[in-house]
């Protein structure tokens, strides 16, 4: 199929007026993005960060003293920076100064388990690692002494160059000294921030940007076609793969994430920057879109209620992009504390539907609009959105963005090209300029996820209907909880080493705004004491391998696990067992 005929079928007939069919597919790397909004809206605060601001100037500043410092710690272009931290001003500086320098940015969770941090550091091998304090035991080799170990002669740092943030450097003056007051919660929120000491050799990352030179402006720049982030992901298997973005992939799809909501104003708008950086969804519309469109943003390091509100009242929010019960949970506080929602004209919702009770409230509170998208880390996220719009369809993954093919074909079939008619569920299929560069040193999982043409396999199962594209099931089994994916096989290999678990089956169960709740279902082992196997325990079994948010929060006791001929846990089999009891027991 030529480009023109291509072009022809992004004409689709419920696009909202002035959205373009085809975006431009920048070449120039995403550094371009802060030194432009750097120098036309230098003034303009770039980030607030609990109060604390810095302007589009003083982050480009930041950012190339950022990649000054990389540079003399010996990163050179390609080169990975791990990054391991709440969404922080220091954060965004790290991204930026990393990209500066030519270097490629991985993204890991803070918060989750030492063991999948050091099995990602490992198989992306990065040298250098910026962590928030508290994150710095999850980069230590557990042979050491100040990791756990036995061997006081192992280093640490496992050779690696580890700088530290602290969050508090970069709040504003009171609240740095409100938690030297000598009262629990002072002590309790510094608890939360920082360490009690790091091991010899750990760098100050705060300290040495505050005082490093500024990377030459004749420094390379990187090309659009470079890896810019490596993004971590289970895929199907819950086996750590980290996805390749490049430059122009990011950028790509911030230009259509933008032209989808062209009523946003440059250097005009207040976005709330809740969604973890880490997040493919939050990298994207909050690293890259809000600069692009010289945002100020405001956020905070991690989610709460009244901390959200405080801020808007403070400098007040006119864009949102979250997961349903992120919009729930603001739309509950607000009402209960009489806070106005009025400025938040645009909200995006992604990574579950938003249930039509709540969006209909939060649009009746702020006035404004929401749409729901689908995407996911291989595609930088966004394939597809709802018109933001009178002729959106509430609850439908939305039609596929500018510049992006897509197919619905049979995933069976000795073709998986052939596509089933309109209205039949079939595996989406997506082509375009934002779909990945392929798996970090997996080739095979490279070749598995591409078909030829440039078509990437999604594995999710879809119907189509009148050009809107819809969820039919979720061919892989993966659970979705307030905008993360769990992975069942993960989940159920973290109990399965439990004491008086003889099998597991960990299924997804309707959850509401949060999106599925994980639950486990497990057969005991013969003579197992009643009262052992709790969910209390399985979790706190459980969060020493896996993150929190992939936690069990319901627990099911069988005495048989569903099973096929050959031996598979049917897990559908399960999940509808367990519902129908629920809703027996309802």
């Amino acid at each position: 199929m030529s480009g023109s005929e291509d072009a022809a079928r992004y004409r689709r007939p419920h696009y909202q007026p002035n959205i373009p069919a085809v975006i431009e597919v920048p070449e120039t790397p995403l550094g371009e993005l802060l030194r432009t909004a750097a120098e036309f809206y230098g003034d303009r605060v770039a980030l607030d960060f609990m109060g604390a601001t810095l302007t589009y100037r003083e982050l480009l500043e930041a950012s190339e003293r950022a990649a000054g410092l990389l540079r003399r710690a010996g990163v050179k272009a390609g080169d990975r920076v791990a990054l391991l931290m709440p969404n922080c001003p220091q954060h965004v500086v790290a991204i930026y100064g990393a990209l500066r320098l030519g270097a490629i940015v991985a993204e890991h969770n803070p918060l989750a388990p030492a063991e999948e941090i050091r099995a990602q550091l490992a198989h992306h091998g990065a040298r250098v690692v910026i962590a928030w304090e508290k994150g710095v035991e999850l980069v230590l080799d557990p042979a050491s002494s100040a990791g756990g170990g036995a061997d006081a002669a192992a280093d640490p740092l496992a050779g690696r160059t580890v700088f530290s943030v602290d969050l508090a450097a970069a709040m504003p003056a009171r609240l740095r000294a409100a938690l030297h007051l000598p009262i629990a919660k002072a002590r309790q929120t510094r608890a939360s921030m920082r360490a009690d000491s790091l091991p010899a050799g750990v760098r100050s990352w705060d300290r040495e940007v505050s005082r490093a030179q500024r990377l030459e402006a004749s420094w390379p720049q990187p090309g659009g076609d470079d890896v810019a982030v490596l993004l971590h992901t289970g895929g199907t298997t819950g086996m750590p793969k980290a996805a390749m973005l490049t430059h122009k992939n990011l950028r790509a799809n911030a230009n259509q994430a933008i032209a989808w909501v062209p009523m946003l104003h440059e250097g005009g708008e207040t976005f709330l920057a809740l969604l973890p950086f880490f997040h493919a969804f939050g990298l994207t519309f909050n690293v890259f879109c809000a600069v692009q469109k010289a945002a100020t943003q405001v956020m905070l390091p991690k989610f709460s209620v009244s901390q959200v509100l405080e801020a808007h009242q403070r400098r007040p929010f006119t864009f949102f992009v979250g997961v349903p019960v992120m919009f729930e949970r603001i739309l509950r506080g607000a009402q209960k504390k009489g806070v106005s929602l009025k400025t938040l004209r645009y909200g995006v919702c992604g990574a579950a539907p938003m249930p039509p009770a709540v969006g209909a409230e939060w649009e009746a509170a702020t006035g404004g609009y929401f749409v729901e998208g689908y995407g996911m880390t291989e595609t930088s996220p966004i394939v597809s959105g709802t018109p933001m719009g009178p002729s959106r369809r509430l609850g439908a993954l939305g039609l596929p963005f500018a510049s992006t093919d897509v197919r619905v074909v049979d995933p069976d079939a000795p073709d998986p090209e052939r596509e089933v008619p309109d209205g039949e569920p079939g595996e989406l299929l997506v082509r375009g300029p934002q779909v990945f560069a392929g798996y970090w040193d997996d080739p095979e999982a490279t070749a598995a996820a591409m078909l030829p043409g440039g078509w990437l396999r999604t594995g999710d199962m879809v119907r189509r209907e009148d050009s809107f594209l819809w969820m039919a099931d979720r061919r892989r089994e993966l659970i979705l909880t307030g905008g993360f994916n769990v992975y069942p096989s993960q989940v159920e290999a973290a109990i399965l080493t439990m004491d008086g678990v003889a099998d597991v089956a960990v299924v997804g169960l309707p959850g509401g705004a949060g999106g599925e709740l994980v639950c486990a279902a497990i057969v005991l082992e013969p003579g197992t004491p009643e009262g052992r196997v709790t969910l209390e325990a399985v979790r706190a079994h459980a969060e020493r391998t896996i993150p929190h948010y992939a936690l069990p929060r319901h627990l099911e006791l069988i005495a048989e696990m569903p099973r096929s001929q050959i031996g598979k846990i049917l897990r559908r089999v399960v999940r509808e067992q367990i519902v129908g009891r629920v809703d027996a027991a309802a």
